[in-house]
């Protein structure tokens, strides 16, 4: 029976990756049912919004869903489309693969970690109050009422940093549990505990007890300073790390950069219910419609669905396609030449015909 799921181009550069990407994966053999559903800035005038009821009903309906990029628009009501989707549908871990790929240009070899990220609470849960109107004046007063001692200037932003106990226990076995359904050795959980003690403190303490309920994966904690530069000093040293919403947004881009970049850098979202998966760089609409941009990091976001579908051979087999073109560097975009001029780079299109086939003798 195939695979229903659900299909978003997105905008900018997306319609262009993913359909390359689309086309890789049938590639592979394995059946699909493409629920194609349309989201962000290009749909605007006629939807009325950039996330339309429908897409999240799709996801929703089929559990599984992949995503090209998608521009947030400006001036409107949505601080992201992507975190609107993510809250709607309660996809609490963030996923990020970090992996060294022969032939991509980096100052490191061998990188192969993942980065769990919460998704929903920490600073980006978009509890924040502006600087000069009521609302923030309330909110100062009160906190200077609860906290003796404390006078915050005036006018100023504020922004509210919840982590919960039941927030923080789900994303952590949820990281344990992928090391142990991948193979994987350690976790560590990184955190600010040694100064933001009742949030962090709470994190880190909620992570020690679901580690002690998973002995046999080895845990470790790292203030989150100290784990960037151990990041780029020994990064060999590291498996899983689960961290905060804001700490794991900045460390999967410190993790990417291990690795060469974004145009390498597969994502997931995944919930209780659902999984959406999508590279993790943005739409670069001045590129759109030029079949430039380079599609590899939505199609290994396309791997990791494969595998989440429990199709592993098929995950395999794509994996190594694309791991065979990025080494051979013929049928790369321009941003994968070691030269970013070079005229031998190829679009977009050209680079899924490259994998298709590389695919076609390991069918």
């Amino acid at each position: 029976m195939p695979h229903r799921v659900t299909f978003i181009p997105g905008d900018g550069t997306g319609p262009e990756i993913a359909e390359a990407t689309k086309r890789v994966l049938d590639a592979t053999g394995v059946e699909f049912d493409w629920d194609v559903q349309e989201a962000g800035v290009d749909i605007m005038e006629t939807a009325g919004t950039p996330l339309p009821d429908s897409v999240i009903e799709s996801i929703t309906a089929n559990g599984v869903a992949i995503k090209g990029p998608i521009t947030t628009p400006v001036g409107t009501g949505f601080r992201s489309v992507n975190v609107a989707l993510r809250k709607a549908i309660d996809l609490y871990a963030c996923v990020r693969p970090c992996k060294s790929y022969a032939g991509v240009r980096s100052r490191y070899e061998d990188i192969d970690l993942v980065i769990v990220r919460e998704n929903t609470e920490d600073l980006y849960a978009g509890i924040e109050f502006e600087q000069g109107t009521p609302e923030e004046a309330a909110i100062r007063a009160e906190i200077e009422r609860l906290s003796p001692g404390v006078k915050l200037r005036e006018p100023t932003g504020i922004s509210i940093k919840p982590i919960s106990v039941e927030g923080t226990r789900r994303i952590v076995q949820f990281a344990f549990d992928y090391a142990k359904a991948n193979n994987r050795k350690k976790v560590t959980a990184v955190h600010k505990a040694n100064i933001m003690k009742h949030t962090d403190g709470l994190f880190l303490s909620v992570a020690t007890e679901v580690a002690a309920q998973n002995p046999e994966i080895e845990f470790e904690e790292r203030i989150v300073d100290n784990m960037c530069m151990q990041l780029v000093q020994k990064p060999e040293l590291y498996d899983v790390l689960v961290l905060p919403n804001l700490y794991g947004d900045i460390l999967s881009d410190l993790g990417a950069g291990l690795v060469g970049g974004l145009g390498v850098a597969p994502g997931a979202n995944i919930g209780t219910h659902a999984a959406l998966f999508e590279p993790t760089h943005g739409s670069a609409p001045k590129y759109a419609g030029q079949n430039k941009v380079n599609p590899i990091a939505m199609m290994l976001s396309g791997v990791m669905m494969l595998r989440h579908l429990n199709e592993v051979d098929a995950a395999n087999r794509m994996e190594a396609a694309i791991a065979e073109v990025i080494l051979e560097g013929k049928s790369v975009t321009y941003d994968m030449k070691p030269n970013r001029d070079d005229p031998t780079a190829v679009g977009t299109s050209e680079v899924a015909d490259a994998i298709i086939e590389k695919l076609a003798v390991r069918v």
